[in-house]
């Protein structure tokens, strides 16, 4: 059985990038239904407290961002990086990430006004969100991983998680008092957010809190650093495949159960990223992870991991575009039969409404939708285009 893990560990770590692809891609499927107002539980967030599948997307990919830098790190440094060169590197893709959330947020960089007309949209800019989040997360994650301190990082995640519990349960937030976790603006979180970026928050919540907002981002550090001693098992030098997947189930099934445990005393959120859904969120992840590990690298199923890989290594990329094209479908407005309707109703409406009940046709528009991004995806995949930040 030792020969196992050599042959394993000298290839791709297929699951990573199947992995990623499988997260991607539902998040592409949650975030593009036909239309919001029929759309299947499992495929919403929770409306507060508590979980869902869409739920996990999200904690997943920067799991995965930590998985990543635990492999490319020592890497980089083994090929004589200096940890200077490094430490700029990661601080120009961090800025560019960071960057690129600020460009999806912003377009088409103009808004129409009834009053004024066309005008600037940077007056109502969205600071922070999902790629802001990966970018800080990122930041962090990739220079503490860079100063090669295992104990400095278990005494970091503790901090946030422990810490962030203590700030969002006992300061007392003007007119909410302290730990008011059932009101979504009067959490401390939506405070910080309130006074450090004004009404540049998400429309969603009448710009009263961010779901990325500033101080929720402590915790998904956090899951991002699971992330990385996830990757450290994967990798690890002597340690048979059956050790490595082990580990991750066991590790993974604990953290499972702490983060139920610690939701008795502060309840799973995504929305405000609490520490009990980080570790439990962390654990699910794991678990996934020790599973396409076994099933694409073990056994060596790479043909099931394929239409997922092809997702998986330009993740961003699709994100991204995927993002900016679904925003101005909803942008552009026609008139057809003399009412104006966004084009992507338009689209939804002729199309595929006829073809079912209003919750199924919005569903088939989601699927039909990752269907035409994978094509393009696997028509870069054919020449190696793999584009990167």
């Amino acid at each position: 059985m030792s020969e196992v893990p050599d042959s394993a560990t000298a290839q791709r770590i297929v699951s990573l990038d199947a992995f990623r692809g499988a997260t991607i891609l539902g998040m592409i499927v949650v975030n593009n239904p036909g239309t919001w107002s029929a759309v299947y539980p499992p495929l919403r967030h929770a409306q507060w407290h508590g979980w869902t599948p869409t739920d996990l997307i999200f904690p997943f990919f920067l799991f995965i961002v930590g998985v990543a830098i635990a492999i490319t790190t020592p890497k980089r440094l083994a090929s004589g990086a200096t940890a200077s060169e490094l430490s700029k590197k990661i601080v120009r893709r961090s800025a560019v990430l960071f960057g690129l959330g600020l460009f999806m947020a912003a377009w088409p960089f103009i808004t129409l006004e009834p009053e004024f007309g066309l005008r600037p949209a940077l007056g109502s800019l969205r600071i922070m969100g999902v790629l802001q989040r990966i970018a800080l997360c990122y930041l962090v994650v990739s220079l503490l991983a860079l100063a090669r301190r295992p104990k400095l990082e278990v005494w970091v995640v503790s901090g946030l998680l422990f810490g962030y519990w203590a700030l969002m349960s006992w300061v007392p937030v003007p007119g909410y008092g302290a730990g008011a976790l059932d009101v979504p603006q009067g959490t401390l979180a939506a405070y910080v957010d309130r006074v450090v970026f004004g009404r540049h928050l998400w429309v969603g919540a009448d710009r009263l809190w961010d779901p990325e907002g500033l101080l929720s981002t402590l915790p998904a550090i956090a899951t991002t650093v699971f992330g990385v001693w996830a990757g450290r098992e994967l990798t690890h030098p002597t340690a048979s495949v059956f050790e490595k997947t082990a580990r991750l189930l066991v590790y993974g099934v604990s953290l499972v159960v702490a983060g139920y445990v610690w939701s008795w005393f502060f309840p799973v959120n995504k929305s405000i990223w609490t520490s009990s859904y980080a570790v439990l969120t962390a654990g699910q992840a794991m678990c996934a992870l020790a599973v396409c590990y076994w099933v694409f690298d073990v056994r060596g199923r790479t043909k099931w991991a394929r239409p997922l890989v092809i997702y998986g290594v330009n993740a961003i990329t699709v994100f991204v575009l995927s993002g900016l094209v679904a925003k101005s479908l909803v942008l552009i407005r026609i008139s057809p039969d003399g009412q104006p309707i966004s084009l992507q109703a338009w689209i939804f409406e002729r199309l595929f409404l006829p073809l079912g009940s209003p919750v199924n046709a919005s569903l088939a528009y989601a699927l039909v939708w990752v269907v035409m991004w994978w094509l393009v995806l696997a028509a870069m995949h054919r020449r190696g285009w793999v584009l990167k930040v």
